[in-house]
């Protein structure tokens, strides 16, 4: 049985899941909360966009940018990626 994580998870199990496969604690909540709304129907992966893998350094660097990532200019491409996904 999965942890209750209060009123503002929805879905402890699917929040787990998401959890366990590296997803952010924000993303988790935010894709197992629309999983649990019947109005809406998410799946794991959202758009058509490529991987960040796929993305050059300088595109990865962009997208920082306009997040307002601290300490971007100092970041390798995997330490973007990374701080990318947790966003």
């Amino acid at each position: 049985m999965a942890r209750d994580h209060g009123s503002s998870i929805k879905d402890d199990d699917t929040y787990e899941a998401l959890r366990a496969d590296g997803y952010s604690k924000e993303a988790a909540a935010r894709i197992s909360n629309a999983q649990a709304n019947s109005d809406q129907c998410p799946s794991k992966k959202g758009g058509k966009a490529q991987s960040y893998e796929d993305w050059t350094k300088e595109e990865l660097y962009d997208r920082a940018q306009e997040l307002d990532i601290d300490g971007r200019s100092d970041m390798t491409k995997d330490e973007l990626i990374s701080t990318l996904r947790d966003r």
